[in-house]
Parts: structure tokens; sequence; C-alpha cells
């Protein structure tokens, strides 16, 4: 089977179960919105689950992406007898790193959450700051289930098994949901973090049968093995950098504590709108760079930079060809989309108004956060963990700037707007950094194939103009369920459009895309 076609299979299981995942994901938050709206039970919570899930990119998924696959795949191609015992030494050391990380955050609880949401300590409410002490305390221990569980992915990946660990997070929202529904009323947010901590537990459990199948067992770890101190070097990098995003995300959390100039409700706001902007991040983005990590690392380790080179233009114009036509669909409706899925309980009009806004800027930057996480993807498998990290610095301070220009006239929409300018300007850095490293990767034809993408997602978009004044407008005041079903509708609508309007412009990506669902 060709690597292409391994490459959209694996991206179509990432992919599938991930839609799982995050349809699960929204029913979540439906039910955190019902309950809390954009009041303090929501944004003590926010902000309590938002520590320990920054924390995980450090010693979670970040290091599974950056700096495991890599050495797992090279390991497992050239010394496969000491696969296991490097797994296992990986993870005897990351458990000692998550118990005193653990135990370190819930003993400092009180600054952490004063340095990332500073104006909680002055708010109007004084249950606020209290409440988001408490839980942050309580969902600490999380980022040990959660990091454990992005290890067993890293191993996995590293096999080319993705079922496990893409299906895993579901299990996280079902915890989260069943905990909602049933034990909201009696212990308010505290229901939440337990469900996070079970559904955490949960998401370790279920990736291990699936490991036991390929091989693993726990063995003698070898601390002295030399792939541990390159998983160390290739990690320190990384480990700045995600110091570095950390900053930027506290910075997009300190100001939105700031209710005098965003007004209230931000943190809320940010939290449902980035929600919702993940959605197809995740489940295309996400899941073929996902995908694309250890199939780049095994081209890497042969010396195949030419095959190395197709891989990642198929891979950016494939990924166009969808996150395009779902750019434009998400900022022609945003409204209606937050106002349709969120409005109900206590998220009122006002809940929607900002939460629109947020996703309206976060929508433009949709698919240059999806070429960053590509492009990165590719320095970690060449086993470069540097020049990501000294591009983001520099994203990271263009957002801070470009965040403190926009948050006065745009209130919270300002901050996502300056998110997505840095997140492109990122990746046109990380594009140029990567041709100098590898060398051309046809750009006109990319260019071509995305302009043709483009023009298709253009003419979607005026459909979809047309029908939003034409029927969601004019049906406000039915009931959710039918509104829910004109926005179905609409979205059967403009996919059909831009289908036509693709194979009207011959686009092969599309004509590839309805050839490989077709088989």
């Amino acid at each position: 089977m060709s690597t292409h076609r391994l490459l959209a299979q694996s991206t179509g299981t990432i992919g599938f179960f991930t839609g799982i995942s995050r349809v699960l994901g929204f029913i979540r938050d439906l039910v955190i919105a019902a309950a809390f709206g954009t009041g303090v039970g929501a944004e003590a919570f926010v902000v309590s689950f938002k520590i320990p899930n920054l924390l995980r990119d450090l010693v979670g998924e970040g290091a599974a992406n950056s700096a495991l696959v890599p050495v797992l795949t090279e390991t497992r191609e050239k010394k496969s007898g000491e696969f296991w015992t490097l797994v296992s030494t990986l993870f005897y050391l990351l458990s000692a790193i998550l118990l005193a990380l653990c135990v370190l955050g819930i003993l400092f609880a009180p600054a952490v959450v004063k340095l990332i949401a500073p104006g909680f300590v002055s708010s109007a409410d004084p249950d606020k700051y209290p409440l988001t002490v408490s839980l942050t305390r309580l969902l600490f221990p999380y980022i040990f289930l959660i990091s454990l569980s992005a290890l067993a992915m890293g191993v996995l990946n590293s096999l080319k098994e993705f079922t496990a660990s893409a299906l895993g997070p579901a299990l996280l929202n079902l915890s989260m949901i069943t905990a909602g529904v049933f034990f909201e009323k009696t212990y308010g947010p505290y229901a939440l973090a337990g469900g996070a901590l079970v559904g955490g537990a949960l998401q370790v459990l279920f990736q291990g049968p699936a490991l036991i199948a390929k091989g693993f067992k726990l063995t003698r770890p070898s601390f002295r093995h030399p792939a541990i101190s390159r998983v160390g070097k290739l990690l320190l990098p990384r480990a700045f950098g995600s110091a570095i995003y950390q900053i930027n995300v506290f910075v997009d959390s300190i100001l939105a504590s700031f209710e005098t100039i965003v007004g209230p409700g931000g943190q809320s706001a940010l939290y449902y709108s980035n929600r919702l902007f993940q959605l197809p991040l995740a489940i295309f983005g996400l899941s073929l760079a996902q995908a694309l990590l250890p199939a780049f690392s095994s081209q890497v380790v042969n010396g195949q930079t030419r095959e190395m080179k197709e891989t990642l233009s198929v891979a950016l114009t494939s990924l166009g060809a969808v996150i395009i036509p779902a750019s434009v669909g998400l900022i022609v409706w945003t409204e209606p989309i937050v106002r349709i899925i969120f409005e109900h309980g206590r998220f009122d009009a006002h809940s929607t108004s900002i939460t629109s806004s947020a996703l309206f800027f976060y929508a433009f930057g949709l698919l240059s956060c999806c070429f960053v996480k590509i492009f990165a993807n590719a320095f970690y498998a060449m086993q470069d963990t540097r020049t990501p990290v000294k591009i983001m610095a520099v994203a990271v301070l263009m957002n801070v700037v470009l965040s403190l220009l926009f948050m006065r006239s745009l209130g919270i929409g300002g901050l996502t707007l300056a998110s997505t300018l840095s997140a492109t300007a990122n990746a046109v850095l990380l594009y140029h950094a990567l041709r100098k490293k590898i060398g051309a990767i046809d750009e006109k034809g990319i260019a071509l194939a995305l302009g043709k993408i483009l023009a298709a997602s253009i003419a979607m978009g005026a459909i979809c103009v047309g029908y939003d004044h034409a029927v969601l407008q004019n049906h406000l005041s039915d009931s959710r369920l039918w509104q829910s079903f004109y926005l179905a509708s609409g979205l059967v609508t403009a996919v059909l459009v831009y289908v036509a309007a693709a194979l009207a412009v011959k686009s092969e990506e599309v004509k590839k895309a309805l050839s490989w669902a077709k088989n």
C-alpha cells in the first residue's frame, strides 16, 4: 500500500474517532453551558481545567509529538529488541516527574490561579477566586492521568496504531457528561472536575489492551539507554517552547479576566468559541498531523527526503480542501452556530454575542493553525525541536502586542484576532525555515491547488450568506429543534455547492477525496 493511501487511511481513522469525541465534547459543553452559562461556576471551572491542560502540553501530547515518536520510531526500525525496554524506562521516568508536579500544583494552587487569572482576586463576586483554587487542587491529578495516556498514545502511534488512542478522549467526554447531568445540581462545578478525573483514568485503562496486543510489558528500566538522552535533548527545547506557548495562553487568560476592558464572561466566551474552532482543527488538522509524524519519522530515518516532500505537498493541499471551506462556513455562520448550539438555560443572548465575536476572528486562522502543526511535526520528525521554538517565540511576542492593541476596541474578539494573526506569521516563518532545510516543496502546484479550493469556497460562502438571510434569520422564533434542522440543511447544501464548485474548477484534491470516500 502506498504511503499516501496509508496516510489517508490513518488520518481517516483518527479523524473518525476524533469526530465522535468532539461530538460528545459538544454535548458536554451544552451541559456546561446550560448549567452555568458564562457565570462564576463556568469561569472557575474553565480556568481550573485550563491549568492542567496547559501543563500536559509539556509532559503529555507535546512530549509525545516532539520527542517520543521520532525516537521510538528510530529505535523500532534500527534496534527493535530494545523497544519495550525504552518504553518501560520512559514510563518510570514520566511517572516520577508527574507525581512531583501534581504535589507541587496542589500545594501552590492559590499562586497559580493568581498568575493565570489575576482579575479573579478582585472580582465583584467574592466566591470566584476561592472556588477556582479549590477546583484547581481537585483537578491537578488529571495531569498525571492524561500524560500517561499521552505516553501510551505516542507508543501506539510509533507502531502506526491509531484507533485506541483516538477513541480514548471520547471516554473523558462521556464521563463529564454523566457527571454534569446527574451530579451538577448537588455538587455544582465539582461534579465536572470529578468527571474529568474519572475520564482521565478511563483513557489510560482503555489503551492498555492495545499496548498488550502489540507486545508491551513492563521490564527493568535502563536509565542509561542512549535513546533516553536523545529524548531529553529533544524535549529541552520543546519544554522551553511549551513555556513560551503557555505564556501566550496565560496572556489571553489574564487579559480575558479583566471584566472592565473585555466585559464579563470573557473566559467562558474564549472557552466555548475555542471548542467550536477546535472541531475542524482536531478532526482534520490535528488528525493529519498525528498520522504524519510517524510517516515523516520513517522517511527521515530511511533518508527519503524526496518522498517526505511529496507527502508534505499532498498533506497541505488535501488539508486545504477541507479546512478552507470550513473556515468560510464558520465566518459566515458564526452567530447562528453559536446561538443554536449554546443559547439555552443560563447561556443568554449576551453569551451568544461575546462567544460569536471570539469565534468570528478565530475562524480566519484555522488553516494557519493546521499548517503550523504539520510544519512543526516535519521538524520534530527530523529531531529538530529548536527551530519551531524560536519561531514560536516570535509569534508569541506578536500575539501579546496585538492583543494589547485590539482588546480595547474589539473586546474579547481582539484577543482571538491577535491569535489568528500570530498563528499566520508562525506558519509562514515555519514554512520558510523548512524550505531552507529540505528544499523546494512544489510551491506552484500547492498555490494552484489552494487557489482553486479558495474559489470554490467563496462560491459556497455566497450561498451561505443568502441562506442565512433567507432562512436562518427568518426562523429565529422557531423551536430550537427546527432551527437546528435548518442549520443542518444549510450545512448539507453548502457541502454540495462546494463540491460542485470544486469539480467545476477541476480541483484534483476534491476528486481524490471523493474517490477515496467511494472506495
